[in-house]
């Protein structure tokens, strides 16, 4: 008669859903990052940029900040929305996808040739 054993099983512990839950969030705040402050001379490049990829139907790179990551997005611009300084871009891979990306969270522009 031998006897049954769970091994390294019975070692290992149990972990509640609330404390996974709560390693996450942890390990999620530990990667954020701060925002960067730009001056009025990147923000007008952006502007120029974005103006020259708008006239010449080119696709631009957008880096933008989003809750303390850096998020990329590739596409074309759709509108610009003044009043609220919105810009409106169509996403190159999802064709007819657009999203809203405010102007004051964007981090870099790149004009795609």
């Amino acid at each position: 008669m031998s006897i049954k054993d769970r091994g390294k099983l019975k070692w290992q512990g149990f972990f509640m859903p609330e404390h996974i839950k709560m390693l996450k969030g942890l390990n999620k705040d530990y990667y954020r990052q701060v925002k960067p402050i730009l001056d009025e001379y990147q923000l007008e490049e952006f502007e120029n940029k974005i103006h020259a990829a708008m006239e010449f139907s080119s696709t631009l790179k957008f880096t933008v900040w989003e809750d303390g990551f850096d998020w990329e997005y590739l596409g074309m611009i759709h509108r610009l929305d003044q009043l609220t300084k919105m810009i409106h871009l169509e996403l190159e891979k999802e064709k007819g996808h657009i999203i809203r990306v405010k102007f004051e969270d964007l981090v870099d522009v790149e004009i795609i040739e």
